[in-house]
C-alpha cells in the first residue's frame, strides 16, 4: 500500500487552486470558507476548498476519511499530533531569527526531539484506532514503516543522546566587579537552598509575593552568548556532537508527513466548523454522487452560511426538500418576496459544491450530480463605471454564462430581468431557458414569471409558501407545486406600494 496524499489517491492528486471561484459571493460560500479556515491560517487551507473534484472515487476517498475523523478519539490523536508539529514549525522559525550559533542549534535540537515524539506518539495512537478509510490506513502503514526505518531510529536515538550529554553539562559563573568568568562545576554548595532553609523558620503563613515576573525571552543577549561560548570551550565534546548532529540532519522533517500534517487539517477544519451547527440539531450527511445520473434528491437541506450565522440563536433554520426525476432538469422557484427563494437557490449551489469537495453536506439524505462547473447570475447593483443600464448588464452577464455552460454544468439564476416589462422579461427568459433545455443542464431559476415553470417536461415548479392563517407570514418552506400566478402581481404591487398592508398603512396615517 502506497501513500502520497490524504486528500486524493495517488492517481488523482491535483495542482492547488489559487483563486476563489467566481460564484462564491453569490452562494455565500466565501463567508463559509472564511469561517472554516479562520482558525487554521498557518496551514493555508483555502486552496483545498477552491478545488472541487469530479472523480467519484476520490470523493468517496475523502468521505471515508471524514467518517473516520468523526470518531472523537481519533480526532484527539490528530489534534495532539498537529499541536506538536506546530511547535516544531515555531521552533524552526525561531532558529532563523536567532543570532548566536549554539543558541540556534539548541532550538534546532529541541524541534527535532518534538518531531520525533510527535511521529512516534501518532504511530502508537493510530495502532489503537479502528481505521476504515483507505487514506488513513495507507498513512498508518507509511508512518509505521517510517518509524521502524533505520534512518528514523538513528535520528531519534542520536537526538536523545546529544540532549542527554548537553544535560550533563554543569558549570559555574563567577561574577566580580562587573566581570565574570566561567568554570566547571566541582560540587560547590548551592547557597540558594541553604538560604531558604535559614529563613524557613520565619515563615508565617501566606504573605505577599514581591517577586517580579520577568517574561521569558527566546533571544539571547551578548553576555549570555559569551557565557555559552565559554561553556562550549570547557566541554568541547558534547558541543562537537551537537555540531555534527545538526549538520547531518539539516532537513529532518519527512516531506510526506509534513504534507499530511497540512492536508489533514482540511477535514479537521470542516468538522470543527459544522460541530456547532450539529449541536443546534441540524443534520449532515454524506451524499451519493454521480457524474452521469441527474436524478437528484435531498431531504431536510438548509443554507450552511445562514445556519452558521444563527447557530447561537434561538431562531430556527428551515429545512427544505427537492428532487428531480427523468426528464426533469430545471427547478423554477416562484412565490412572494422574502419567502426564502434566494436562500433555496444558494442552498442548491452549496450542496453541489460541498459534495464535490467530499464533505458532509447540510441535509438528512442526498443524491447529487457532480458538475464540471457552477455558473451563477444574481442581481448586481448598477456600476456606473461600465456605463450599462440594468437590463443591458443582465444581458451581457447571461451571454457570458451561456458561452461557457456545458451539458454537465449547473446554473443558478436569481431573478434576472426584474428591471424590464413582463412581456420583455418573458420573451428573454424563454430564449435562455430554451438554450438550457437543449443542453440538458441542471438549473435553479428564481423568478417572478410563473409561465417559466410550465415551458416543458424538463421544468419543475417549486413555490415559497406562506402561513394559511396569515398570508403575510412567510414559512420559508419551498414546496413542489404549481405556481399560483400571484408572484408577479405581488412583486409589482410591492414595488408601487399597492399591497393591502401598504395601502392600509397610508390610510391610517
Amino acid at each position: 500500500m502506497t501513500f502520497r496524499s490524504i486528500l486524493c489517491d495517488s492517481a488523482g492528486i491535483q495542482r492547488e487552486a489559487t483563486d476563489q471561484p467566481a460564484f462564491f459571493g453569490d452562494l455565500n460560500l466565501d463567508q463559509v470558507i472564511d469561517e472554516i479556515t479562520a482558525r487554521k491560517e498557518e496551514y493555508n487551507l483555502k486552496p483545498f476548498f477552491y478545488r472541487p473534484l469530479r472523480d467519484v472515487e476520490n470523493i468517496r476517498y475523502r468521505q471515508e476519511v471524514m467518517r473516520d475523523l468523526e470518531n472523537a478519539t481519533l480526532m484527539a490523536f490528530i489534534e495532539a499530533f498537529a499541536e506538536k508539529m506546530s511547535i516544531v514549525r515555531r521552533y524552526l522559525a525561531l532558529v532563523e531569527k536567532l543570532d548566536y550559533d549554539y543558541h540556534k542549534k539548541g532550538w534546532f535540537l529541541e524541534a527535532m526531539l518534538v518531531y520525533c515524539d510527535a511521529v512516534t506518539e501518532l504511530v502508537d495512537n493510530q495502532s489503537q484506532a479502528d481505521l476504515r478509510s483507505r487514506g488513513l490506513q495507507a498513512f498508518r502503514e507509511y508512518l509505521g514503516n517510517y518509524v521502524r526505518s533505520p534512518e528514523f531510529e538513528s535520528l531519534k536515538t542520536e537526538a536523545q543522546q546529544v540532549k542527554a550529554r548537553l544535560g550533563d553539562v554543569k558549570y559555574c559563573v563567577i561574577i566580580n566587579s562587573g566581570r565574570f568568568s566561567v568554570r566547571k562545576y566541582e560540587g560547590e554548595t548551592d547557597y540558594s537552598v541553604e538560604t531558604e532553609k535559614v529563613f524557613e523558620k520565619f515563615r508565617q503563613g501566606a504573605v505577599k509575593n514581591y517577586l517580579v515576573d520577568i517574561g521569558e525571552r527566546a533571544g539571547m543577549n551578548h553576555i549570555e552568548a559569551k557565557i555559552l561560548e565559554f561553556v562550549a570551550r570547557l566541554f568541547p565534546e558534547p558541543f562537537a556532537a551537537l555540531d555534527r548532529f545538526c549538520s547531518r540532519h539539516a532537513r529532518f522533517v519527512d516531506e510526506t508527513i509534513c504534507t499530511f500534517d497540512r492536508e489533514i487539517q482540511f477535514y479537521v477544519a470542516y468538522l470543527e466548523f459544522i460541530a456547532d451547527i450539529r449541536r443546534k440539531g441540524l443534520p449532515f450527511c454524506y451524499p451519493e454522487v454521480s457524474t452521469t445520473g441527474r436524478q437528484e434528491f435531498v431531504r431536510e437541506a438548509f443554507d450552511l452560511a445562514l445556519a452558521h450565522a444563527l447557530r447561537y440563536t434561538k431562531k430556527p433554520v428551515v429545512c427544505n426538500d427537492f428532487y428531480l426525476q427523468e426528464p426533469e432538469r430545471i427547478i423554477v422557484v416562484s412565490g412572494p418576496n422574502q419567502g426564502g427563494k434566494t436562500t433555496f437557490a444558494r442552498m442548491f449551489g452549496q450542496l453541489h459544491y460541498l459534495a464535490a469537495l467530499g464533505c458532509p453536506v447540510p441535509g438528512r439524505e442526498a443524491r447529487l450530480f457532480l458538475p464540471d462547473q457552477i455558473l451563477t447570475h444574481f442581481e448586481r447593483e448598477e456600476d456606473i463605471r461600465n456605463l450599462r443600464g440594468k437590463l443591458e448588464d443582465d444581458l451581457v452577464r447571461i451571454h457570458e454564462i451561456l458561452a461557457r455552460v456545458t451539458p454537465h454544468s449547473i446554473l443558478i439564476l436569481n431573478e434576472i430581468f426584474a428591471s424590464t416589462t413582463l412581456e420583455d422579461a418573458l420573451f428573454l427568459s424563454k430564449q435562455i431557458m430554451g438554450r438550457i433545455m437543449a443542453l440538458d443542464a441542471l438549473c435553479v431559476w428564481v423568478t417572478f414569471i410563473d409561465e417559466l415553470s410550465r415551458l416543458g417536461e424538463k421544468t419543475v415548479s417549486m413555490v415559497s409558501t406562506v402561513s394559511p392563517e396569515n398570508p403575510t407570514i412567510r414559512t420559508f418552506k419551498i414546496v413542489r407545486k404549481s405556481a399560483d400566478g400571484l408572484a408577479y402581481a405581488l412583486s409589482i404591487a410591492q414595488k408601487h406600494g399597492l399591497t393591502y398592508e401598504q395601502i392600509k398603512e397610508r390610510i391610517q396615517s
